[in-house]
């Protein structure tokens, strides 16, 4: 069992295609936009494929980070689930900027959720291990 969950919030200062472009740089799987309450949008990835995460994957080993990488999702273990935040303005431009809190993204951060039975497989996938 794989599940793959990503979610970035779309404040009203914000243009939806922005945060979904943002979102695409480290996902390929299949987005949906859903507004939450009046002008909040939240744009979400659901998938069972840890193929959809082979941009994350391919920035990681492209900007050299993936021993980071890998003590961040290792840290943010918590049973069968890790996750991390990246910078959303950050990720519009393509690049990886791994955050401890939402606070540091202005914006908001995109949060992907990885749960798996063997979430070791899934972390050596995206840190080349």
């Amino acid at each position: 069992m794989l599940k793959i969950t990503v979610e970035a919030e779309v404040r009203p200062t914000e243009d939806v295609e922005k945060v979904k472009r943002a979102v695409g740089n480290f996902y390929r799987g299949e987005v949906t936009v859903e507004e939450v309450r009046e002008g909040w949008f939240v744009v979400r990835g659901v998938s069972s494929n840890i193929e959809d995460l082979k941009p994350l994957r391919d920035k990681a080993r492209a900007e050299r980070i993936e021993p980071a990488l890998r003590g961040y999702l290792l840290k943010n273990m918590r049973g069968d689930t890790t996750s991390l935040l990246l910078h959303k303005q950050a990720a519009y431009a393509g690049r990886i900027s791994l955050i401890d809190t939402p606070k540091e993204s202005p914006l908001g951060p995109i949060t992907i959720s990885i749960e798996s039975d063997d979430l070791y497989e899934a972390i050596n996938y995206l840190t080349g291990s």
